[in-house]
């Protein structure tokens, strides 16, 4: 296994020079889905696995206050109006979005795949439902063949909410996001936006590898990774035979999936899901 490579590698291909840097904008996160809610007051959408894009009026920024390496042609038609949304390609396609907007050089070939998915709007103070008429508005004006619109619809109740779950899961998708009608935008994690999936998802830090044993042998066979509240715990499901041959850096930090915790806080069934993106 050669970690020194793959260490190489990530910091060759992750741009994170001060001079790309900004300070992250202030963009709208979610809580986690709960059933005690008039659900009749949402609308409903796909939650994209892709990249969450923030266009300020000149640059797209990521999360995480990096500007993106966008070619000209493709931000061009974009309105002076801040955006709000995730560069997608398709279901299945986060690692290829990811690999792309991280380069330094953009790639023209690479980036026509792209889209802008955009599914709110920052600088207006009207609700969300007003939000996702000016939406369409702006982008039948746009000349922009990248900026698209996430489609956004209604549901009953919580059932068809669940048979539209498992109508997204069966077709590849990743969950559904739901955001309240009358709700304004709000630059910080609020009730008004919620996620639902069939697991939840968390971030933790590489601290340790362990060793394989049987068809692992002599490569990866677990990691010791620690969250930001102190929990370590072992990770030892999820990675690809490339993933175990070469593994996440220590002091990577990497996103995995899970099914509720242990009384002592530990994730439970935790599994491997990607390096996070530093962008």
């Amino acid at each position: 296994m050669s970690y020194k490579i793959l260490f190489f590698l990530l910091c060759l291909f992750s741009p994170l020079s001060h001079s790309n840097e900004t300070l992250s904008p202030p963009i709208q996160l979610a809580t986690l889905y709960h059933q005690d809610i008039n659900i009749q007051a949402y609308w409903v959408s796909e939650k994209l696995d892709g990249v969450r894009a923030y266009w300020d009026g000149k640059q797209l920024i990521s999360k995480q206050g990096n500007v993106f390496n966008a070619p000209g042609w493709f931000i061009k038609d974009f309105p002076q109006q801040r955006l709000d949304g995730e560069l997608w390609i398709n279901r299945h396609q986060f690692e290829q979005v990811s690999g792309i907007t991280r380069k330094l050089q953009p790639i023209d070939q690479e980036w026509q795949k792209i889209s802008f998915m955009i599914f709110d709007l920052p600088g207006s103070d009207a609700d969300f439902t007003s939000r996702l008429q000016q939406i369409q508005k702006l982008i039948q004006s746009s000349d922009s063949a990248y900026l698209k619109m996430i489609k956004q619809q209604r549901v009953e109740n919580n059932q068809q909410l669940q048979l539209l779950l498992e109508q997204v899961l069966n077709n590849g998708g990743e969950g559904l996001m739901l955001h309240k009608g009358e709700a304004y935008y709000q630059a910080k994690r609020s009730k008004d936006l919620m996620k639902l999936k069939k697991y939840e998802d968390a971030e933790a830090v590489v601290i340790q590898y362990f060793p394989g044993k049987g068809r692992n042998a002599g490569r990866l066979g677990s990691l010791l990774v620690e969250t930001k509240e102190g929990i370590k715990f072992k990770i030892g499901t999820g990675f690809s035979d490339l993933e175990r041959e070469n593994p996440p850096p220590i002091g990577a930090t990497i996103t995995y999936k899970y099914t509720g915790k242990t009384n002592n806080n530990v994730p439970r069934f935790a599994s491997f899901m990607r390096i996070r993106d530093a962008y």
